[in-house]
C-alpha cells in the first residue's frame, strides 16, 4: 500500500484547516500582480472559516450546500456564488501545498470535484504555486499530437483529467499517476453520474439550450466525456511509457476472464476439477480463445446441473443417463434472444470439450470425475460441410472500384490487404512497421504475423496494396506509438493499423469500411445490409490460386492452411476436369437419355443433389454413365443399373455403348453354342436395353464408320 493511500484511509489523519498566515503568504505571492485578487481569496478564506470553522463539517454536508446549489433552481442562470463554490482556490491549496508535506496535503472526494470546474488551477502564476509542471503538460500535448489528436482536443482533454486526478490524489506530480489511479477515478465517475443529483448538477453548467434537456441524459453524456477524456490521459501514458498497462476505451477494467473459470455458487469439488483441467490448458498450447469456449461450455453445463440434478456437489456423480438428458435439452433448448432452437455449431461447441474433458480425466486417473468417457464422437452434432463462398467475378470488379474510392486510407488499406493478400483479418490487423519488403527482383513481399496456426509466413503482394500499406508504415513510424506485447508473437511490436496511439478496431478497419464499398457498388440485400463479408475475400483468393493451377502446396503457404485437405477444398470447386465434363455434357446442350435423364432435364433434381454434385461430378461415372445416387442414399442394390432410376447417359458415351453392343452379340452366339438359354436371355435383354439407350441418344447402333466402309 502506498503513502497516499495509508493517508487516505487512515482515521488517525483529521482533516483541518490552514493557518491564516500561511494561506496569505500563499496567495499573497501566487497573486502578486493583482490585489484585487489577493483581497477576494482571502476574504474567500475568512468566510469560508467562519462557516465551517471544522473542515470534518465541510465533509460531511451534502452534496448540493458543498456546491452552494441547495438553495438555487437549475435553470437559474448568472454566476454561482458562495462561501463552498468561492472557496475553490483555498482547497485546491489545501489538497496540493498545505505545508508541502503529504501527511497535510489534503485529497479532495471525486463527487466534488466532477462537480465543477479548475480552468484556473493551470494558469501559470497559479500552476507554479501548486506544484503544477506545465512544461511537462505542454511536452504531453506534442505528444498527443503526434500521436494524430488535435490540439484542442488534446489540451482540453489532459488539463481536465490531471486537474481532478492531482486534486482528487492529493499530489501535483503528473509523473506519479497511475493507470490504476485512473481506472479506480473512473469507477468513481460511474458511481457519480448514477447519483440523482448529478443531471441537476450538470443543467447548472451547460447552456440555457442544452439545459432543456432531460437531466438524465445530460448525466450520460458527461460520463461519456469524462470517460474519453480519462482514456486520452492514459492513452498518453502508455505512449510515453509511464504506465504499461494498455487502455481501454470507456475505461472498463481488462475482463479477468481467466480468474472466473467457473460460475460463482458452482460446488466446491466441481468448481476445483473444473478450474483445474481449465488452466492445464491455458498452461499448454491451446488458444486462449479455445480455453474460453471450453469455460462457457462448462458454465452452460453447470447451470444446467443447478436446475435439473442440485442433488449433484461432485463430478463423479454424472452417469450416462445425466449426459443423454442434457443432450435432450440442448435438442430442445431455445435462444431466448430469437426464440430459436440452438445451432448445430452451438450445440457441436457445448458438448465437444465436454467430451475432451471426460476422455482426458479418465485415462489420467483423476479423482472426482466419473472415470469414463461418458460422450462419445457419435454424441456431436454432424456439422455440415459447406464449400467456401468466393466473390464472383463480376461482383469483385464493381466491389473494388468501391474500396480504391474510400476516403479512410486505413479502411481502404485494410481491403486491400484483403483482396491481394489472402489473410485473415486478424492477421492484417497486427501487421508490424517490418512487414513489408521486396523479392530480389522488387517485387513487393509481406510478412504475415504468427496468428492461428502459430506459423510465421511471407507471400507476395499486389503492388496496389503494398503501395497503400507503405504509405501506413510510414505515419506509423512518425506517430512513434509505443509497442504493445503481441500475445501470438509472445513478444512486443509496433503495430501499423494504430490509430491515436490505440490499436483499431476490426470493425472499423473491416465491417464498417467493407459496408460502405458495398452500399456504393450496389451489393446490398433488401434490408440494405452487404451480401460480401470480409472472410470471403479469403475465399476469393484461394479459389482464383486453384483456377490458375496453382499447387496444393502453394495455396497452403499462401493462405496459411495446416493440412492439404484445407487448400484441396478451393481445388473441388474449380476442379477443371468437373468443369469440362459439366460443360461437355449438360452446358453445350449434349443428349441425355437413361432413367434419371427426364429428372435431369426438367430441373427436377433436388438441391441436395446438386450441391453434392457441383463438387463430386466425375464420382458420379459408371461405365457407359452417370449415377445420381447420392452416398446419404447408402450403397446401390440394383446391379442391373442400366435399369436403375439413377442412371443416366449421354452422346459421350455412345461409342462405349455400340461397343458393348457388339460384345453381347458375341456373348449370346457363346451362349447359343454352350446351350445356355438363361445367359441367352439376359444378354439379349442387354442387347435391347443398349439399343434403347442409343435410340433416345439419336445414335446408330451399328457403328458409323463400319457402315460405312
Amino acid at each position: 500500500m502506498t503513502e497516499l493511500a495509508l493517508v487516505l484511509g487512515s482515521p488517525t489523519a483529521p482533516r483541518c484547516h490552514a493557518r491564516r498566515e500561511e494561506y496569505f503568504a500563499w496567495v499573497g505571492q501566487v497573486f502578486s500582480g493583482s490585489p484585487a485578487s489577493v483581497k477576494s481569496r482571502r476574504y474567500f478564506y475568512n468566510r469560508f472559516v467562519r462557516h465551517w470553522p471544522d473542515l470534518e463539517g465541510w465533509f460531511a454536508e451534502p452534496l448540493l450546500v458543498r456546491l452552494d446549489l441547495h438553495d438555487r433552481d437549475y435553470w437559474q442562470s448568472g454566476k454561482r456564488k458562495g462561501p463552498s463554490h468561492e472557496a475553490g482556490t483555498y482547497l485546491a491549496y489545501l489538497s496540493l501545498v498545505h505545508r508541502l508535506s503529504l501527511v497535510h496535503r489534503l485529497p479532495l472526494d471525486a463527487d466534488w470535484l466532477l462537480s465543477r470546474n479548475f480552468d484556473g488551477m493551470f494558469h501559470p502564476q497559479v500552476a507554479a504555486g501548486l506544484g503544477l509542471d506545465l512544461e511537462l503538460l505542454d511536452s504531453w500535448v506534442e505528444r498527443l499530437l503526434q500521436l494524430g489528436y488535435k490540439k484542442h482536443h488534446a489540451r482540453s482533454a489532459l488539463t481536465w483529467a490531471l486537474a481532478r486526478l492531482t486534486l482528487w490524489r492529493g499530489e501535483p506530480d503528473f509523473t506519479t499517476i497511475t493507470a490504476e489511479d485512473i481506472c479506480a477515478f473512473g469507477d468513481e465517475l460511474r458511481r457519480y453520474s448514477a447519483r440523482p443529483e448529478a443531471g441537476f448538477i450538470r443543467a447548472t453548467h451547460v447552456s440555457n439550450a442544452r439545459g432543456q434537456d432531460p437531466l438524465g441524459k445530460l448525466a450520460t453524456q458527461f460520463e461519456k466525456n469524462c470517460a474519453t477524456r480519462l482514456y486520452v490521459l492514459h492513452v498518453l501514458l502508455f505512449n510515453t511509457e509511464q504506465v504499461s498497462e494498455t487502455p481501454i476505451y470507456g475505461l472498463r477494467r481488462q475482463e479477468k476472464w481467466k480468474d472466473q473459470l467457473v460460475p460463482s455458487g458452482t460446488p466446491p469439488a466441481i468448481a476445483a476439477t473444473v478450474r483445474r483441467w481449465l488452466e492445464l490448458r491455458l498452461q499448454g498450447t491451446d488458444r486462449a480463445e479455445s480455453v474460453r469456449h471450453a469455460r462457457d461450455a462448462f458454465r452452460y453445463l453447470i447451470r444446467w446441473l443447478t436446475t435439473a440434478h442440485p442433488e449433484i456437489t461432485n463430478l463423479d456423480q454424472l452417469t450416462r443417463s445425466h449426459l443423454e438428458d442434457y443432450l435432450i435439452h440442448l435438442h430442445n433448448h431455445r435462444n431466448p434472444r430469437n426464440n430459436q432452437p440452438l445451432s448445430v455449431r452451438s450445440r457441436y461447441t457445448y458438448l465437444s470439450p465436454l467430451a475432451q474433458f471426460f476422455r482426458e480425466t479418465s485415462q489420467w486417473q483423476w479423482a472426482d470425475v466419473p472415470g469414463r468417457p461418458l460422450l462419445g464422437h457419435s454424441d456431436l452434432p454432424k456439422l455440415p460441410a459447406r464449400l467456401p463462398r468466393f466473390i464472383p467475378r463480376n461482383e469483385l470488379d464493381r466491389l473494388m472500384e468501391a474500396v480504391e474510392g474510400l476516403e479512410d486510407l486505413y479502411q481502404r488499406t485494410a481491403l486491400l490487404l484483403l483482396r491481394w493478400s489472402g489473410a485473415r483479418r486478424g492477421e492484417i490487423a497486427r501487421l508490424t512497421l517490418d512487414c513489408l519488403d521486396t523479392y530480389p527482383d522488387g517485387y513487393p513481399r509481406l510478412r504475415i504475423p504468427v496468428g492461428k496456426t502459430y506459423t510465421e509466413r511471407m507471400i507476395p503482394l499486389h503492388p496496389q496494396a503494398a503501395e497503400a500499406l507503405r504509405e501506413l508504415i510510414e505515419q506509423a513510424k512518425a506517430a512513434d506509438a509505443a509497442a504493445r506485447h503481441d500475445q501470438w508473437a509472445g513478444r512486443r511490436v509496433r503495430w501499423v493499423f494504430v490509430w491515436r496511439g490505440q490499436p483499431m478496431g476490426r470493425k472499423y478497419l473491416f465491417e464498417d469500411g467493407l459496408e460502405i464499398a458495398c452500399q456504393r457498388a450496389g451489393l446490398v440485400n433488401a434490408d440494405g445490409k452487404p451480401t460480401v463479408t470480409a472472410h470471403r475475400f479469403r475465399h476469393t483468393v484461394g479459389t482464383q490460386l486453384a483456377e490458375g493451377g496453382a499447387r496444393i502446396q502453394t495455396i497452403m503457404a499462401i493462405l496459411g492452411h495446416r493440412s492439404a485437405g484445407m487448400s484441396a477444398t478451393y481445388s473441388h470447386i474449380s476442379d477443371p476436369v468437373l468443369k469440362e465434363q459439366y460443360e461437355r455434357v449438360i452446358a453445350n446442350g449434349g443428349r441425355v437419355a437413361g432413367p434419371a435423364a427426364e429428372a435431369l432435364l426438367n430441373n427436377e433434381i433436388s438441391q441436395d443433389t446438386v450441391d453434392w454434385l457441383k463438387s463430386n461430378f466425375f464420382k458420379t461415372e459408371l461405365e457407359f454413365g452417370h449415377c445420381l445416387r447420392l452416398p446419404a442414399e447408402g450403397p446401390c442394390e440394383c446391379d442391373l443399373y442400366l435399369r436403375c432410376s439413377k442412371f443416366f447417359t449421354t452422346s459421350e458415351y455412345a461409342p462405349r455403348l455400340r461397343a458393348r453392343l457388339v460384345r453381347e452379340r458375341q456373348l449370346i452366339q457363346d451362349a447359343i453354342e454352350r446351350n445356355w438359354p438363361r445367359e441367352i436371355e439376359r444378354h439379349e435383354a442387354i442387347t435391347r436395353r443398349i439399343r434403347e439407350l442409343l435410340t433416345e441418344l439419336g445414335e446408330p447402333c451399328d457403328d458409323p464408320g463400319e457402315a460405312h466402309e
